[in-house]
């Protein structure tokens, strides 16, 4: 008697397990189950000072995402970045809409990614010419383009608007200001 009781209750706990896992599938159908579409996130960032960098990895971190720097051939000096002078670097690559500031190499496995965040620091309410340099530069065909930056004082909806309107081809999702 006691053995078919203790079979009995072994019964209905295998059952009772059986009909937790086939609710947990039906609440998500991959789990368990390597998904070859496995999306990938590519954090790509420009960094003139370090600030867009650090949010660049606290982002990618966020996201399991693998980073990328948009490396200018020229590095920005500190005179190149005063945005007072008018002749400065920076202010007068930002007066020409035209301008594209050489970047060192290419991301050569962009084409494994499904997402990806572009960020950099907001210049004149903007994105920094150097990143429609890289934009030009790489196939973004298929992909979903996030927005991030980082700013003093700025809004990163109009960086993010102008993005858009620059490059209407591509699918732009959600833009995020970072500190």
């Amino acid at each position: 008697m006691k053995k078919s009781a203790l079979f009995a209750f072994g019964v209905i706990l295998l059952l009772s397990m059986s009909a937790c896992a086939q609710k947990n599938n039906q609440n998500n159908p991959n789990q368990g189950k390597e998904n070859p579409e496995m999306k990938k996130t590519l954090v790509v960032y420009f960094s003139a000072t370090g600030t867009t960098k650090a949010a660049a990895q606290r982002l990618a971190k966020e996201h399991n995402a693998d980073l990328y720097e948009i490396t200018p051939e020229q590095p920005y000096t500190a005179a190149d970045l005063d945005w007072r002078d008018k002749t400065s670097r920076s202010t007068v690559e930002m007066k020409d809409k035209s301008s594209r500031p050489a970047i060192k190499g290419k991301c050569e496995n962009i084409a494994d990614y499904d997402t990806v965040w572009i960020g950099f620091p907001v210049w004149w309410y903007t994105a920094p010419t150097i990143v429609n340099t890289f934009i030009e530069a790489h196939d973004l065909s298929g992909k979903v383009l996030n927005v991030f930056a980082t700013s003093g004082g700025s809004g990163v909806e109009g960086s993010a608007n102008d993005l858009k309107k620059a490059y209407p081809q591509y699918k732009w999702g959600e833009s995020r200001l970072m500190n």
